[in-house]
């Protein structure tokens, strides 16, 4: 019955009328030719005009507190080293270059997929003896922004050969997984609706290449997998916990979905 329901829904949706993309888009216009590849589109391209703005303005960006403060806590010495990231890494700007693009990544040092704020925090434990930053606490953001932010404007470039196969296929098989009260999977809003109301919401292709990225709906700051566990709870459904397997799994396969898309961080959006 719940799938019945559920089927109609997604067919109410899909021929309303009144269910289109808002603001317009115009795939041959060139000021969205660096906000696509092929047919992906960055949520940058079904922000209004205004978000896209903010976010184009980096005085105006309030994503931009968080890269300053991540710069702050670059060159911090913490912990029982005594030692900074700057310390072993040297200038963000040219070592960090590139690292966004690639993470959910397989650590071979951890045996496991990290994401780049579980590798960022691993640093802090292992390699600095410094308290891990608390899950979506300010530093944490901070921190993962300024690096990723190192990264703007380059394509992701996800790797999911080799030791990172397993994860990916279960990050596959847990996007197409229907789950919570509406029975729905994320491929249902962000692959078959994409464009499309569903209440409020102008569902987009769900591309991470923004993160960590200002919500205007938060009024801060957050993670992909503060994203993540938003949409279960849109859905009616028991969030994974922080820095889960399962979450990080999601965002590994949302990102390999939007490989090819420019790094945006930190993107604006509502």
């Amino acid at each position: 019955m719940r799938k019945m329901m559920m089927a109609a829904t997604l067919a109410a949706l899909a021929a309303s009328p009144v269910a289109q993309a808002d603001p317009p888009f115009d795939p041959k216009d060139p000021k969205m030719a660096p906000y696509m590849a092929g047919d992906k589109r960055s949520g940058y391209t079904f922000a209004e005009p205004e978000t896209r703005a903010m976010q184009d303005d980096d005085f105006s960006n309030p994503g931009f507190l968080w890269v300053e403060d991540g710069k702050k806590l670059w060159s911090k010495a913490e912990g029982k080293a005594g030692k900074s990231c700057k310390d072993c890494h040297g200038e963000a700007e040219k070592s960090m270059k590139g690292v966004g693009t690639v993470y959910p990544r397989f650590d071979p040092h951890a045996n496991m997929l990290l994401t780049l704020e579980q590798k960022i925090n691993q640093c802090r434990t292992e390699r600095m003896g410094a308290d891990a930053y608390k899950f979506d606490s300010k530093p944490y953001n901070a921190m993962a922004t300024y690096v990723k932010h190192q990264s703007r404007g380059m394509p992701l470039a996800v790797q999911t050969d080799g030791p990172a196969a397993p994860y990916f296929d279960m990050g596959r098989r847990l996007y197409y997984e229907r789950r919570g009260m509406s029975d729905i999977a994320c491929k249902h809003c962000h692959e078959d609706l994409s464009g499309l109301h569903m209440r409020s919401e102008l569902l987009s292709q769900g591309m991470p290449n923004g993160f960590p990225q200002y919500r205007l709906k938060w009024q801060t700051l957050g993670s992909a997998q503060k994203r993540i566990r938003g949409c279960f709870e849109e859905v009616r459904a028991e969030p994974y916990p922080v820095d889960s397997l399962e979450n990080t799994v999601i965002e590994m396969y949302a990102t390999w979905r939007a490989n090819g898309l420019r790094v945006e961080s930190p993107a604006v959006r509502k």
